[in-house]
């Protein structure tokens, strides 16, 4: 039988809010935290507009020392995995407790801004700067921190690096390789490489609106942040009296095997990654209340994912909404804090709106939560991420009745 793996802590960084619950706040009251970009100079970029964490002082949140060794996208896991531990009250059994991070991007914004100053300064590259671009270093220095010895693995699958973080980190609890697992993912890529390849293939919205399933949408905006999960067999969470948030029923990844930034248009391979999940849980589409798509408000995304909704679900009209329209794409910390958004679905019986999508797209067949929250009783929720070179992941989460 397999082990029943639980969800005890949750904390976010993102464009929104610091912290889960302001984060949570934020979505439901319809906050937008794209705003111009002010942490690099976009005079002469094609784009000018990003959802950016903004009034973050890391200096509130760390130490100096690892304010000075961590870099951006580190940062934001870190915090967001204290907040995660802090919450959970876990009793790190330091062999027995693992750490898996999640990253798309890891320092790629510092590797450009150090080589330009290289270049057109003179100026050399740090002591810290391996340290500081390596994506598992967040997770390294967490566990130093905390004195974690148990496995420590860093995922990087383009845009589902926090949904395959959640997946990993489930396998690992469920081969008995660990009692309990942090989940952390952090993302900051505020970088004129990044923007002006992306913009020139067509992925990111000229407009500087984040319009996921809208018949105007232009492409993704630009986001940042971190997300972290506390996962724990339930038999440990019982144990110390934790309190359960949420309960991991499914989780899946697969690839589409179909080239290397589109999805397939009928979203045949995001589909089967819904099924899998859905198998794992011993769930029907129709026990699924609630779906947090990926819904990046590219051309071609939205529309592949809405197709795999629909081929999944069917005429069931599953409520359906994108925070990317609040938070921007936040990229491999997207896949966890959505799930967070879940988590928090099912805890408030409130579905967080879509926001920008004023006009859904006729071709996007699916029940899409507009205007403002939506009131429903969620019992299991649905979070998708997908990312370059076709990968797909899936969680499945559900209220947890002891």
């Amino acid at each position: 039988m397999r082990k029943r793996i639980v969800i005890t802590g949750m904390g976010a960084v993102t464009p929104v809010g610091v912290g889960a619950e302001k984060y949570w706040s934020g979505l439901v009251r319809g906050d937008c935290g794209i705003g111009d970009i002010t942490r690099i100079d976009a005079s002469r970029l094609p784009v000018k507009k990003a959802a950016e964490v903004r009034n973050f002082d890391p200096r509130e949140h760390l130490p100096a020392r690892l304010v000075k060794d961590l870099d951006t996208f580190m940062q934001y896991a870190f915090v967001a995995a204290e907040e995660a531990i802090c919450q959970s009250r876990i009793d790190i059994d330091p062999l027995r407790t693992g750490v898996v991070m999640g990253t798309a991007l890891a320092g790629l914004a510092l590797i450009g801004a150090t080589q330009e100053g290289l270049i057109e300064r003179g100026k050399q590259a740090g002591p810290r700067f391996v340290s500081q671009i390596l994506g598992n270093m967040a997770a390294s220095n967490l566990a130093i921190k905390h004195g974690i010895r148990g496995p420590s693995l860093t995922v990087s699958t383009a845009c589902s690096s926090g949904g395959d973080a959640i997946t990993l980190a489930a396998m690992l609890i469920e081969t008995g390789s660990a009692d309990a697992v942090v989940v952390m993912a952090g993302e900051s890529a505020p970088s004129p490489l990044f923007i002006q390849s992306l913009s020139l293939c067509g992925a990111m919205s000229s407009s500087g609106r984040s319009r996921p399933f809208d018949k105007d949408r232009d492409g993704f905006v630009m986001g940042e942040g971190g997300g972290a999960l506390i996962l724990e067999t339930l038999d440990s969470a019982s144990r110390r009296g934790a309190e359960v948030r949420a309960e991991l029923l499914g989780y899946a990844n697969n690839t589409d095997a179909y080239h290397p930034v589109a999805p397939r248009e009928d979203g045949g391979g995001a589909a089967a990654c819904m099924r899998t999940a859905l198998n794992m849980a011993r769930l029907e589409p129709r026990d699924i209340d609630y779906v947090n798509a990926h819904g990046t408000a590219t051309v071609k995304g939205d529309f592949a994912e809405a197709a795999a909704i629909r081929a999944v679900f069917g005429d069931i009209g599953v409520p359906v909404s994108s925070t990317k329209g609040a938070t921007g794409h936040m990229m491999g910390a997207g896949g966890i804090t959505e799930v967070i958004a879940c988590v928090k679905a099912i805890n408030t019986g409130l579905l967080p709106a879509t926001l920008g999508c004023t006009e859904k797209d006729n071709k996007c067949d699916i029940d899409v939560v507009t205007g403002e929250f939506r009131r429903a009783r969620v019992r299991a929720a649905m979070s998708n991420a997908m990312g370059f070179g076709g990968q797909n992941s899936s969680i499945i989460v559900g209220e947890y009745t002891g």
